[in-house]
């Protein structure tokens, strides 16, 4: 059960990944509207011309690697090494629990970023939390 277990939460992370990372690559002001509101993204698109490029080709790079770490976490899900499986959540958690923290860090510094900040911190943690039912899980039948 735990393979099937691993597999379902690794496709839905490498879903969610993959998606954020494409709309990111070829509707970058659509997502960056959806993701903090027209105001905010209007603050956030630039002064200038020059300012405009360079954050559209930032953020289509952040789609990219997004897209990029979709892709590894599929493939990641066909892994049948359990022991691979506790090592990969427990780093999974970690991480998500770093973005959180550095969101809420430097991100809540940044004033039009400031209301968006805990709605995505909450977003790492719920994802964290995943991997954590699944460490539970794994570690109740492990030791039953």
């Amino acid at each position: 059960m735990n393979s099937h277990l691993f597999r379902v939460i690794c496709i839905l992370h490498s879903v969610i990944a993959l998606t954020s990372g494409t709309l990111m690559m070829f509707y970058t002001e659509k997502a960056s509207i959806f993701g903090h509101g027209s105001d905010i993204a209007n603050k956030l698109k630039g002064s200038t011309p020059h300012d405009e490029l360079l954050i559209q080709i930032s953020q289509s790079f952040s789609g990219l690697l997004l897209f990029a770490i979709g892709l590894v976490l599929f493939m990641v899900s066909f892994v049948k090494d359990r022991d691979f499986h506790g090592f990969f959540a427990g780093g999974s958690v970690v991480l998500y629990v770093l973005m959180a923290l550095w969101r809420v860090v430097f991100e809540w510094k940044i004033e039009d970023l400031a209301f968006e900040c805990p709605k995505q911190a909450l977003g790492d943690i719920a994802l964290a939390v995943s991997w954590v039912f699944f460490l539970v899980y794994t570690w109740r039948e492990k030791y039953d």
